[in-house]
């Protein structure tokens, strides 16, 4: 009786599991749960970074879910890593730009080197120092809440920021800005700006990605993805952007390319869901 209920309870629980469009690829190391973005620099594997409150390092997951290595980033504190980002060198980029109530005026960027030919346990960050020209407040008023951010990504040497709309009333606006991928001090570099949807739970922006042949834009929400094409990276909002539904309701928080067709995706543990990592094709 007791191992048919324990079956009941197991099946329940796939079942009630719902990854929507997405393909379930391996359940994450317990040590990420709050994983925060994902890049991936070899074909069969990823490299993982947690948000605020978590330890500052990097670690290393094959496709399988096994957690391969750890790498403590030296020079660097997480006070909110939010997503990763990597160029053609594959130097790995971590946005530590988290600002939910939009009041840092500490906002980085670390520059690491390649981490998988890195032989230690350490790792040394370059900080990218910047900040938003147009946030005048700290934090701003209700109505002027756009300066937070949880993703960005990399192009001819350029990292380019997507805020997460935080403002109240909500108005959907996700605003592009853009700082030099070499360590520094800038103001941030203003684009433009582009309304995913309109639905607070689902349409702030909680990661980013460019395929490797710069010619798609894959920004995640919560079970949203938004693809741009045909766009100028001064400012790809004036490129075409499809809306595609996951049906995912897990909080997805990460993605990067596996090839120029295939996303993978993550999503953080909550009430005992999520962990997960999965793909998406967008053929």
């Amino acid at each position: 009786m007791t191992r048919l209920l324990c079956l009941f309870v197991f099946g329940c629980l796939v079942s009630c599991s719902n990854y929507g469009q997405l393909t379930f690829v391996t359940k994450l190391p317990k040590k990420v749960k709050e994983n925060s973005g994902i890049v991936m620099l070899t074909e069969s594997k990823i490299w993982v970074i947690e948000d605020n409150g978590n330890p500052d390092k990097m670690y290393q997951i094959d496709l399988e879910g096994n957690l391969l290595r750890e790498l403590e980033v030296k020079n660097a504190k997480n006070t909110d890593w939010e997503d990763l980002a990597k160029d053609d060198k594959g130097n790995v980029y971590i946005g530590d730009f988290g600002n939910n109530d939009n009041r840092r005026t500490d906002l980085v960027i670390y520059k690491v080197p390649n981490p998988e030919i890195e032989k230690g346990k350490k790792i040394l960050g370059e900080k990218i120092r910047f900040r938003y020209p147009e946030q005048t407040g700290f934090p701003p008023k209700k109505d002027s809440l756009y300066f937070d951010a949880e993703a960005f990504f990399y192009h001819k040497d350029h990292l380019f920021i997507i805020t997460k709309n935080r403002t109240r009333p909500f108005t959907g606006e996700a605003l592009i800005y853009s700082v030099p991928a070499s360590t520094g001090n800038y103001e941030a570099t203003y684009l433009g700006k582009f309304v995913p949807c309109t639905e607070q739970k689902i349409c702030q922006v909680t990661s980013a990605a460019i395929s490797p042949d710069g010619k798609k834009i894959a920004v995640l929400g919560y079970g949203k993805l938004w693809v741009f094409t045909g766009f100028d990276l001064k400012d790809f909002n004036m490129g075409k952007m499809k809306t595609i539904d996951l049906e995912a309701t897990t909080q997805l928080e990460s993605v990067c390319f596996l090839n120029n067709e295939t996303l993978l995706l993550s999503d953080e543990q909550r009430a005992g869901t999520g962990r997960n990592l999965y793909s998406y094709s967008l053929k």
